[in-house]
């Protein structure tokens, strides 16, 4: 890991929560580095579990909130502009925009565990107009586990946590598996709630 991240890590450590929760909200460093650090904090003593996991959903939520808001108002054009001020590409940008076309808001919740398209998917869905809300909902419900996880891991590795990077590379594939299953369930919901398809008789006149 770069002095400068660490660097970095190390001063919003002074902050406590608020670190955290600044550290995930200015994207500059990747969430599990950040949260990552915060369990070797928990497993020292400095700060404790909850309140970290507290801080890291609501600068996780806060983050996606930036990026939908730029979606919702800026659209594709400005984050083609400034995207790579929060480490987010036209590739990233043109592969969140078709996962969202094709799945709609349940890939919200699914696309946080995928690298490459977890950040980038909140901004189709700012542009597409969904309601905050429900996307807020989506984030939050995704953004627990996540938090729940890198925390966990970064306590068990304590001052190994700046190797958490290569330490999370086997968990991904389930992190991918359990979200396509979450998406999947999630089609199924919608389509047990869509009304019938009623089919009416012509009048024959007889």
């Amino acid at each position: 890991m770069s002095e400068f991240f660490v660097m970095v890590l190390e001063s919003l450590a002074e902050m406590g929560y608020l670190g955290i929760a600044l550290g995930l909200m200015i994207e500059i460093i990747p969430s599990e580095l950040v949260l990552g650090y915060g369990g070797y904090l928990v497993s020292i003593g400095k700060i404790q579990f909850a309140g970290a996991l507290a801080a890291g959903v609501a600068g996780g939520t806060m983050a996606q909130l930036f990026l939908y808001w730029a979606g919702y108002f800026g659209g594709r054009p400005f984050l083609l502009k400034y995207g790579k001020y929060i480490l987010i590409k036209e590739k990233h940008l043109d592969i969140a925009s078709q996962w969202f076309e094709e799945y709609g808001a349940g890939v919200i919740f699914s696309a946080r565990f995928v690298p490459v398209v977890r950040h980038a998917i909140s901004i189709p869905a700012g542009m597409a107009k969904m309601p905050v809300l429900k996307f807020t909902s989506y984030t939050i419900a995704a953004i627990i586990p996540w938090t729940i996880f890198f925390l966990m891991l970064g306590k068990v590795l304590g001052e190994g946590w700046m190797d958490i990077k290569q330490r999370m590379s086997p968990y991904i594939p389930h992190f991918v598996i359990a979200a396509g299953f979450v998406l999947i369930m999630y089609f199924v919901w919608k389509i047990k709630k869509a009304p019938p398809i009623v089919t009416v008789k012509k009048w024959s006149g007889k």
